[in-house]
């Protein structure tokens, strides 16, 4: 291909080169071939840096409010100048468990069972964004968290998110 690959990379025979080579171009521009910088290559490195995005204006018994929560910066957002899922998930991950420990006692853990997400639009950087999380469902070995992200300037719903809970541990069957 002419490309600077890893020498662990495998070309199929089966792919033709042009999409091969178009593939390694895609994923090299997306700074796939980048290392990590090793002060951030620790466990933990990514919820730290996020939750300086995070700033709760309302915790209430099955509910939080971030108003004017963040700005897509340039350090979160992806390639076409939006909030990069990634950062969605791991917004999520964070808040909805937060948000379930406003229901669940301290002496039972968290296991996050499933998180699903609807990225409806894409959110542009700079723009403010109102997010709101709320206990949707709660029970002894379960607790349902949806977390809505929407535009400040024009309400409009961005993404999706609910996040299932299994509180552990579980009761004796």
């Amino acid at each position: 291909m002419g490309l600077s690959a890893s020498p662990w990379l495998k070309i199929s025979e089966e792919v033709d080169p042009k999409h091969a080579s178009a593939t390694f171009h895609y994923v090299d521009g997306v700074g796939a071939a980048i290392p990590v910088p090793a002060g951030c290559n620790v466990r933990g490195f990514y919820h730290h840096f996020l939750r300086n995005f995070i700033k709760l204006h309302l915790i209430e018994s099955n509910a939080l409010s971030l108003p004017n929560h963040h700005s897509a910066i340039s350090v979160i957002k992806n390639g076409y100048g939006t909030l990069h899922g990634g950062a969605i998930g791991s917004f999520v991950e964070i808040l909805s468990t937060a948000c379930a420990r406003t229901v669940v006692a301290e002496d039972k853990e968290l296991f996050l069972g499933e998180m699903s997400a609807s990225y409806l639009s894409g959110t542009p950087a700079n723009e403010e964004v109102l997010v709101d999380a709320s206990v949707v469902k709660t029970g002894r070995n379960l607790t349902v968290v949806a977390v809505e992200f929407k535009l400040k300037k024009t309400g409009n719903l961005h993404y999706r998110t609910h996040a299932t809970f299994y509180n552990m541990p579980v009761s004796s069957l």
